[in-house]
């Protein structure tokens, strides 16, 4: 029985083999599939389409500090009746240019630009907070197809070996040795395995659809990755101190209070007063039928003082410090849960590690055990269904090998995420790095165009 055992092994080897030979060439890694996810998930290229649009604030709080220029033009027709000269007709027109320019505001311009500028500074912050999801949920992805394929693998090999335990038995049967009862038992285990492998398929090809969604490709010639080596703390209190000074969602939350700080500012600068110069120039046609033409041209300075409106003003002033408020205390929660996500993370590596190690030794033990129980069946010391319970044994302790694998990777990814050290640049992976600063740059003075900075 021993050599039925080795037998089994041997096939599910070779057989594994054979089915990883052909995608060789094709084999995705990890760092890959990140990549890949990073160039083509869509809800990635929609937050960085939000970016762009929030790029445009900027230019459009920039209008206050510019003039604004209008030009008019009107026509007239007056019929006159004239009892001795009959009707006669008079025509008029006039054509005029104006240009106005804020002087002074309360500051608001200013404000509204340096608001604007912190919402895109936050907003960036916020697209390095999704990229690195989209990036953690790849390598979470590909860690499940692995586990996946290796409990798919080792049920195919229970399998088998069941398989040759049934025959065993009934071979047995056939010479007197064995009961009814131990084909019984043996084919009822073979009808268990063959519903586990039915949905370990069914769970693998679940992992390979998430997969395809979050990255963008069909998974090809997965393998057991290692957990993340690249940027990972020496220990907990230094993965913590990262995680508060780096990672995103906290930096966007401080960039959305000093957005929020101007916005006060600006409500503040409405009760102040405003100085607002304009000029013109207007050309007369055809005066009242006198066929004399002018021109004349003026410049206004216009002081405005607000007394009170009904009270808006004040009322926006408490709705901004309150919306500051409530900004600052988001700062707060953003760094409790970044250290909790990140105890958490480094709590569940260990764990993993630790279950690895568990796991293979349980695995050679139960082993062991197995050979054994056959020795033993064959003296009649064991049974069957001894058999079959060290074989599940084996089963167990191999499949939770796997999901260890799986957790101590996702776990390592998790902490570089909540530290902030998922990204692009850190795992050195092969894709060119988004550069959001272009196009603000791009954007940032535009005074005039209709055309986005991608030709739209």
């Amino acid at each position: 029985m021993v050599s039925i055992v080795r037998k089994a092994a041997l096939w599910a080897a070779v057989s594994t083999s054979v089915l990883i030979a052909p995608h060789a060439a094709l084999a995705e890694t990890i760092a890959g599939a990140m990549a890949k996810a990073y160039a083509n998930n869509p809800d990635l290229n929609a937050a960085r389409a939000g970016l762009r649009a929030t790029d445009e604030g900027v230019p459009i709080a920039k209008s206050g500090f510019r003039p604004q220029i209008s030009a008019s033009a009107t026509g007239t027709l007056t019929r006159t009746d004239i009892e001795k000269t009959g009707t006669r007709d008079f025509h008029s027109g006039q054509i005029g240019i104006s240009i106005t320019q804020m002087i002074f505001d309360g500051f608001q311009t200013l404000n509204n630009v340096r608001a604007a500028e912190s919402n895109v500074f936050s907003s960036r912050e916020s697209l390095k907070a999704n990229e690195i999801q989209i990036l953690l949920a790849a390598a979470q992805a590909y860690a499940n197809i692995a586990r996946d394929q290796q409990v798919v693998s080792i049920r195919r090999q229970n399998l088998a070996f069941l398989r040759e335990q049934l025959n065993a038995s009934q071979a047995r049967l056939e010479v007197g040795e064995g009961t009814r009862t131990d084909v019984s038992q043996a084919e009822a285990q073979l009808a268990d395995a063959q519903s586990l492998l039915v949905s370990a398929i069914a769970q693998l090809k679940q992992s390979e659809a998430v997969y395809v969604q979050i990255v963008g490709a069909a998974p090809t010639g997965i393998r057991q990755p290692a957990p993340a080596s690249k940027s990972m703390p020496r220990s907990l209190d230094q993965a913590v101190a990262t995680g508060l000074r780096e990672n995103p969602q906290i930096l966007a939350a401080q960039y959305a209070v000093d957005s929020a700080g101007f916005q006060v500012k600006s409500a503040e600068g409405t009760m102040l007063p405003g100085v607002v110069l304009q000029g013109a120039v207007t050309r007369n046609t055809g005066n009242a039928g006198t066929g004399l033409d002018d021109t004349t041209a003026s410049v206004t300075a216009r002081l405005e003082v607000p007394i009170y409106q009904g009270g808006v003003e004040y009322g926006q002033i408490r709705q901004a410090k309150e919306v500051l408020g409530q900004q600052r205390i988001l700062v707060d929660s953003a760094r409790a849960s970044v250290q909790q996500t990140v105890v958490s993370a480094y709590a569940q590596l260990d764990s993993a590690l630790a279950r690895i190690t568990a796991s293979r030794s349980q695995i050679s033990a139960a082993n062991l055990a197995l050979e054994g129980v056959i020795e033993e069946r064959k003296v009649g010391q064991r049974t069957t269904l001894d058999v079959l319970d060290s074989q599940q044994d084996v089963l167990d302790a191999q499949e939770s090998l796997a999901g260890a694998q799986r957790d101590a990777v996702v776990a390592s990814y998790s902490l570089l995420a909540a530290m902030g050290r998922l990204t692009v640049k850190t795992q050195g992976l092969a894709v060119a790095e988004y550069r959001s600063e272009e196009h603000y740059e791009a954007v940032k003075d535009k005074w005039f165009g209709l055309r986005t900075v991608d030709g739209r």
